[in-house]
């Protein structure tokens, strides 16, 4: 989505409720004053953002490339197991996906004027611009045998014409294995012989398209994955590396941004507002609801500088939460109860999302979301106070 620009300027118990860390967060809580007392430097808390960000990304493309794999046998040998094995992997990897939606909004690989991530998480889709759909059995890229599928090719498709003309990413997957979404209870149920020859017209088209399209998201995954590598020696994490307050000032930008603009904003506040399944986030599969909880975990991970590996393994080093506490221990604590608590709240939200917006204000699902929108709105205030603690007294973040 595109976005506009606005500038803006003892606990223990609380944290057991709040926090799904659980008696981590009450071992944070205790140890705030002791790591007041130590000298957290921008540089530490940068060079372990960079540790961070490395490593969500990798996981990221080590569970996409294990979709690939299930993409490349459902469609070398259709079957409706194979076709449900592959969606699996699809909600496995958004899981890792999901969170690094925090390390977006400054101008990063992913997001600066050449960076990727239009070609990645683009929505909402059009989905009559990739394939058929109920009412138009030709629409679609895919029944166009004009059109060349090659990684080249759908790259220059994308968004061509209009924002919602998303040709390729996870979103562009979730559709070919999902199709539309016609059902109230449940997710799309396209049949996997769509993707039989002499079944479904253009199905040869359609597995194709499904295979390039996944080993483009690889390609842009990889691409990420080096940019944050620790060998590089001029890659973009080596430049981060030496940003000092800088690299922390986007942190905060990019944390900032994502609880009010983006994630309290286009992903849920949209949605709310108009009762449309067409404004939610991952419509095809009914993940919205994931997509909102992984998206607030994120945030939490980078504020806390720490994530929890495919492996089981903790990443943790000097964090936000450390140099604020360093400053000022009370709101350290309180942004990080605040934090806990979007994402409890986006925990709260139920599947499938396009049933939760429905309703007058007081229903249930409506009540949710708004809980989950108030809650993310006020840490976007704490973080800025936040910054501003430690001597960031502006910020670009991102509007609704």
């Amino acid at each position: 989505m595109k976005t506009k620009l606005l500038h803006t300027t003892t606990l223990a118990a609380a944290l057991i409720a709040a926090s799904p860390l659980g008696l981590v967060g009450v071992a944070q809580a205790q140890g705030t004053t002791a790591q007041a007392q130590q000298a957290v430097t921008a540089a530490a808390v940068a060079a372990q953002y960079a540790t961070l960000v490395h490593a969500n990304y990798e996981d990221t493309l080590t569970s996409a490339k294990a979709m690939q794999a299930a993409i490349k046998a459902f469609t070398a040998q259709p079957s409706a197991e194979a076709l449900a094995e592959a969606r699996k992997t699809w909600l496995a990897a958004r899981e890792f996906y999901g969170q690094t939606e925090a390390f977006r909004f400054y101008g990063g690989p992913i997001d600066d004027d050449k960076g990727p991530e239009g070609q990645i998480n683009a929505w909402p889709m059009d989905e009559s611009y990739v394939d058929s759909v109920e009412g138009k059995p030709k629409a679609g890229l895919i029944n166009n045998r004009k059109i060349a599928i090659t990684k080249k090719a759908l790259a220059a498709q994308n968004e061509r014409g209009g924002e919602e003309n998303i040709a390729t990413g996870w979103h562009a997957i979730e559709f070919l294995l999902w199709g539309q979404d016609l059902s109230e209870t449940g997710p799309g149920n396209r049949s996997f012989e769509d993707f039989v020859d002499g079944k479904k017209p253009n199905a040869d088209r359609r597995r194709q398209y499904l295979n390039v399209v996944t080993e483009l998201l690889i390609d842009d995954l990889s691409f990420l994955v080096k940019s944050w590598a620790p060998e590089g020696k001029s890659n973009y994490r080596a430049k981060f590396a030496r940003g000092n307050m800088e690299s922390v000032r986007k942190m905060l930008v990019g944390l900032g941004s994502l609880s009010r603009g983006e994630l309290a904003g286009e992903r849920l506040e949209v949605a709310l507002n108009s009762q449309d399944q067409e404004d939610e986030h991952s419509c095809f599969s009914d993940n919205t609801h994931r997509d909102a909880v992984t998206n607030a975990r994120g945030i939490q991970n980078v504020w806390l500088g720490e994530y929890k590996r495919a492996d089981g393994s903790l990443v943790k080093g000097a964090s936000l939460r450390d140099l604020v506490a360093a400053k000022n221990p009370a709101l350290a604590d309180k942004t990080s109860q605040q934090i806990a608590a979007s994402v409890a709240a986006a925990e709260g939200i139920q599947a499938p999302f396009d049933r939760e917006i429905i309703g007058g204000k007081d229903a249930p699902g409506r009540q949710r979301i708004q809980k989950t929108i108030d809650s993310l709105t006020q840490q976007s205030k704490d973080l800025v106070e936040a910054a501003n603690a430690i001597g960031i007294t502006k910020l670009t973040l991102v509007q609704p």
